[in-house]
C-alpha cells in the first residue's frame, strides 16, 4: 500500500517514502499536534488482512512501547486509519552500526561503549520479557549525536509459508519465513540454529557475535555459506580476537568468549551481568537500579554529506526503522545522564573560601559538602560526593572535569562569611562545551544559611531541568533557622570527619559535641557524631563497646529529631549490622537512606558490605559499589571496597586490578597497601605482600588489623618466632591501655595452625562484639578452622548464613 505525499493518518500527514520491506512501508511524516517529525511504518495490505498479523503487529507495538529506554528506538503510537495499520516511531539520523563498522575500524574502547549501551537497552527489554532474537550490527543505530539504539524489537516467527524464490535461510537482509530457523546467520545462537526457543540468552550469544565483530573486525562466524556458517555456530570456536592485531585488555577477550557459549547456562545469564562486566574492563561508572544514563557520546566522525537512512525495513522487520530530526540543530543530548531520559548528572566543585582567611576554608568546605547533600534531595538528579570533587585537579579545562566525573554539568562557586552575614555565589556550566549557563548570588544572615543553601539547590534544579519531589520541596523549603554558632561546630566536624584519621576524627567529635550543645535539636550534628563513632570502632581504633552503642544511640537521636535524614540511617545501619548482627534491620535502614539521598555514595557503599558478608549474589553487591563509584569516582576508599568485595568474592585478579587503581590515585592510602598486601598473601607472593604491609604499617602505626595481616603472613612463611612477636606486641598494647582486636589476635594464631589458641580468641572476640566476625565467612584466614564445629556455631551466633 503506497501512500502520497501530503496525504494524512490521523493527525499524521505524509511527508515522503524512506523505504519498503515484506512487511510494509516507511514513511517520513509529520505530527500535527505535537509538530515533530516522525517515522510511519504501515502493514502490507495482504498481512493487514491476516487477524493474526494484525494481532501480533499491536501485541509488539505495544510490547516495546512497554519499554522506555534511550538505547531502543522508541514507539510513539500505533492504530488504525482506513483499514490502514501503522505503528509511529521516533526517528533518527545517522547510520547503523554495520555501516559505521565498514566505513572505519572501532577502538576496542569505542566498541566496549558501544557494547555497554547496546546491553543496557537489552537489560530494559529483557526485564520486560521481551527478547530481541535477531540482534545485529543492522539493527543497532547510532544516531549522529552519538546515542545507541537497537531497532527491531520483539521479532516473531511468521507464520505464512516461505514466499517462492526466497531462500528460507535469512542473510544480513532476509529474515526467516515460517517454519525456518528464526535470526540472522552469522548472528544466530546454537539454540535458533537448531530450532530451540530462543531466550534471553540468545540474545547475549548475538550480542557476543556483534563485539566480535567490532574488535576482530570480522564476523565471529562465516564459512561462505548459510548451511556452513549454521554448522560453525554449532560446532566452532571463532578465531581468536589476538590475531586481528586488536591490542585490548585480556578481560574482554573473556567477555567474548562467555557469551559466545556454545550452552546457555555458561554464559552470561543476563544483559545486566554484562553490562557490569563491559564496564569494569572500561572502567566506566554505571547505573546500579536501572539503565537510564547511557555513557557519553561518540565524538562526531570527520564532516560528510548528511544522510537520511531508512532503517529496519528489512524483510521481516516489524517495528522498522526511522530516522532522528535535528530540530533545527539543536539536538538533545540523550547521551549524556542529563538528558531527558535519564537523571541529570551535577557536580559541586569546591566553594571558594575568598574571604582570604584560611582558617575559614572548613567553612567553604562544609558549604560545600551541604549544598552536594541538599541537589541530592532533588529527583532525576545525580550528584557526585564530596570526595570526587576536593580530590580533582580543577586546573583543568570544564569538559575534561566533566568526562573524569561522568557529568553533564558542572557547578563553581565562592561562599564569603562577614560575621553574622553569608553570601554564596554560583554558576552552572556546560560539562561538555564549558559554556556559562547561569550565575547568581545569594545572601542572608548566618541563621539562615540552612535556607540559603536550599535557595541555591533549586536555583540549580530549576537551570536543569530536574524535579522536585514533593518530600525534597518540603525539605529544601520548610529549612529552619540554625544557631549559627551550632553550624559552624557541625561543618567543621564534617570537615574533619572526611580525613578519617583517628586524631580527626577524635577532633570531629569534639565539633559535633560543640554543635550538640549550642543546638540540642540540630540533628545532622547527631549524625555526624555517629559517624565518626562508627569509624572508629570500624578501623578497631577503640573497641566495639567504646565505639558502636555511641554511634548508634546518636543516630537514634538524630532520627528522632529528624526521621528522614538519610546519613542517620545509613549510620544506624552500620551500627546494627556491625554491633548488634542485627542484619535484617541493618538492610533496611540502608536501603531507607538510599530511598531517602540516592546520591549518598556511603550508603550505597555500607550496604554492599552487608550484602557481601551475608553471601548474596555478586550481582547485587556489584549493583550497590557501582554506583557508588558512578557517585564518586575518584574516591580512593570505593576503589579499594570494591576490590576487597571482589576479593571476597574470590575474583582475586580483579581486586588486584582494582586496589592497584586506588593506589595510582593515592599512594599513601594505607588502605589500599593493607588490602593488596592481603591479596598478594593469598596468591602466595609473599615477598610482594611484605613490602605493602610494611608499607600499610608505616602509614598507619599499632593498626591492629595490618598487624594481623603481618603476623598471619610470617606464619605462613614459617617465621614463628616474628608472628609471635606481633602477638607480643599485642600484648603491649593491652598493657599500655590500648585496644587490641582478640578477631587480629585469632588470625595470627590461625595462621600458626594453633587451633585451641585460635578458638579462645575468636571466644573473646565474640564477647568483645568484635565487627570483624561479620566477615567470619568470607575471610579466607580462617578456612584451617572452617570446618570445626566450634566455627560453625560461632558463625550461626553471629547470624551470618550457615
Amino acid at each position: 500500500m503506497t501512500l502520497s505525499a501530503g496525504g494524512r493518518l490521523g493527525p499524521y500527514q505524509i511527508v515522503s517514502p524512506l523505504g519498503a520491506g515484506g512487511m510494509g512501508e516507511v514513511y517520513r511524516a509529520r505530527d500535527t499536534r505535537l509538530n515533530r517529525d516522525v517515522a510511519i511504518k504501515v502493514l502490507t495490505e495482504r498481512l493487514a488482512a491476516d487477524g493474526s498479523h494484525r494481532a501480533r503487529f499491536e501485541r509488539e507495538a505495544r510490547a516495546v512501547a512497554a519499554v522506555s529506554h534511550p538505547n531502543i528506538m522508541a514507539i510513539h503510537d500505533f492504530g488504525e486509519e482506513g483499514g490502514v495499520f501503522f505503528a509511529v516511531t521516533e526517528l533518527l539520523e545517522g547510520e547503523t552500526l554495520r555501516e559505521r563498522m565498514l566505513r572505519e575500524r572501532l577502538s576496542w574502547r569505542r566498541a566496549v561503549e558501544i557494547g555497554e549501551a547496546i546491553a543496557d537497552g537489552l537489560t530494559a527489554a529483557h526485564e520486560k520479557g521481551i527478547v530481541h532474537r535477531d540482534l545485529k550490527p543492522g539493527n543497532v543505530f547510532v544516531t549522529s549525536g552519538g546515542l545507541v539504539k537497537i531497532l527491531d524489537f520483539g521479532l516473531a516467527r511468521s507464520e505464512a509459508a516461505p514466499t517462492a524464490g526466497h531462500s528460507s535461510v535469512p542473510t544480513e537482509t532476509a529474515l526467516t519465513q515460517s517454519g525456518a530457523v528464526m535470526g540472522t546467520v552469522g548472528y544466530m545462537s546454537p539454540e535458533q540454529v537448531g530450532g530451540d526457543p530462543a531466550d534471553a540468552r540468545s540474545d547475549i550469544f548475538s550480542f557476543g557475535c556483534v563485539l566480535y565483530g567490532m574488535l576482530a573486525g570480522r564476523r565471529a562466524f562465516d564459512a561462505g555459506s548459510p548451511g556452513k556458517t549454521m554448522a560453525a555456530i554449532l560446532r566452532d570456536q571463532p578465531p581468536g580476537i589476538a590475531g586481528s592485531g586488536m591490542q585490548m585488555p585480556v578481560a574482554l577477550d573473556r567477555i567474548v568468549t562467555r557469551c559466545l557459549e556454545k550452552k546457555p547456562g555458561e554464559r552470561f545469564q543476563t544483559a545486566r551481568d554484562l553490562a557490569f562486566a563491559l564496564r569494569e574492563v572500561s572502567g566506566a561508572p554505571a547505573p546500579a537500579f536501572d539503565f537510564a544514563a547511557p555513557p557519553p557520546p561518540l565524538p562526531e566522525p570527520a564532516a560528510r554529506p548528511r544522510r537520511w537512512w531508512p532503517v529496519g525495513v528489512a524483510l521481516g522487520g516489524v517495528l522498522a526503522a526511522a530516522l532522528w530530526l535535528d530540530l533545527g540543530g539543536v539536538r538533545t543530548r540523550f547521551l549524556h545522564p542529563g538528558g531527558p531520559a535519564g537523571p541529570r548528572s551535577v557536580a559541586v566543585l569546591p566553594l571558594a573560601n575568598i574571604t582570604g582567611d584560611p582558617g575559614q576554608d572548613y567553612f567553604a568546605d562544609g558549604m560545600t559538602e551541604e549544598l552536594i547533600m541538599d541537589l541530592a534531595k532533588i529527583a532525576n538528579l545525580r550528584v557526585t560526593s564530596r570526595t570526587s570533587v576536593t580530590g580533582l585537579n580543577t586546573k583543568k579545562k570544564m569538559p575534561e572535569i566533566a568526562r573524569e566525573l561522568g557529568v553533564d554539568y558542572i557547578v563553581e562557586g565562592s561562599v564569603v562569611r562577614d560575621g553574622s552575614k553569608v553570601k554564596v555565589t554560583a554558576q552552572l556550566i556546560d560539562g561538555a562545551t564549558d559554556k556559562h549557563l547561569w550565575a547568581d548570588s545569594f545572601q542572608g544572615d548566618a541563621r539562615d544559611v540552612l535556607t540559603l543553601q536550599g535557595e541555591v539547590a533549586q536555583a540549580i534544579a530549576r537551570q536543569v531541568g530536574a524535579k522536585l519531589t514533593p518530600q525534597g520541596h518540603a525539605q529544601l523549603a520548610g529549612m529552619r533557622p540554625v544557631n549559627p554558632a551550632a553550624y559552624d561546630a557541625f561543618v567543621r566536624g564534617r570537615y574533619l570527619w572526611g580525613k578519617r584519621d583517628v586524631a580527626s576524627l577524635r577532633e570531629g567529635i569534639r565539633s559535633f559535641q560543640a554543635a550538640i550543645d549550642a543546638d540540642p535539636t540540630y540533628a545532622p550534628a547527631y549524625a555526624g557524631m555517629a559517624d565518626c563513632y562508627g569509624q572508629l570502632g570500624y578501623g578497631s581504633f577503640i573497641s566495639p563497646e567504646d565505639s558502636f552503642p555511641l554511634a548508634k544511640a546518636a543516630a537514634q537521636k538524630a532520627l528522632e529529631l529528624d526521621p528522614n535524614l538519610a546519613e542517620a540511617h545509613a549510620s544506624l545501619g552500620f551500627a546494627l549490622m556491625y554491633y548488634d548482627w542485627n542484619f535484617g534491620a541493618a538492610e533496611k535502614e540502608y536501603r531507607r537512606a538510599i530511598e531517602l539521598n540516592p546520591s549518598y555514595a556511603p550508603a550505597h557503599t555500607w550496604y554492599a558490605y552487608l550484602l557481601t558478608a551475608m553471601e548474596r549474589p555478586e550481582s547485587e553487591t556489584e549493583r550497590e559499589l557501582t554506583e557508588a563509584g558512578r557517585l564518586d569516582p575518584l574516591s580512593v576508599s570505593i576503589n579499594t571496597d570494591q576490590a576487597y568485595m571482589l576479593y571476597y568474592y574470590g575474583k582475586t585478579d580483579q581486586a588486584l586490578k582494582r586496589v592497584q587503581m586506588a593506589l595510582e590515585m593515592n599512594p599513601k592510602f594505607s588502605l589500599g597497601h593493607f588490602w593488596l598486601g592481603r591479596i598478594y598473601t593469598s596468591q602466595g607472593k609473599y615477598a610482594e605482600a611484605q613490602a605493602e604491609l610494611e608499607k600499610a604499617g608505616a602509614l598507619t602505626t599499632s593498626w591492629t588489623p595490618a598487624m594481623a595481616a603481618q603476623g598471619f603472613l610470617y606464619a605462613l612463611e614459617g617465621k614463628r618466632p616474628k608472628a609471635e612477636g606481633v602477638l607480643g606486641g599485642f600484648a603491649n598494647l593491652v598493657k599500655d591501655g590500648k585496644y587490641a582486636s582478640s578477631y587480629a589476635i585469632g588470625v595470627v594464631y590461625a595462621g600458626l595452625k594453633d587451633t585451641e589458641a585460635t578458638f579462645r580468641a575468636l571466644d573473646a572476640a565474640y564477647k568483645e562484639r568484635s565487627h570483624w566476625l561479620v566477615w567470619l565467612k568470607r575471610d579466607p584466614r580462617w578456612d584451617s578452622v572452617r570446618t570445626d564445629p566450634r566455627f560453625r556455631e560461632l558463625v550461626r551466633k553471629v547470624g551470618l548464613p550457615s
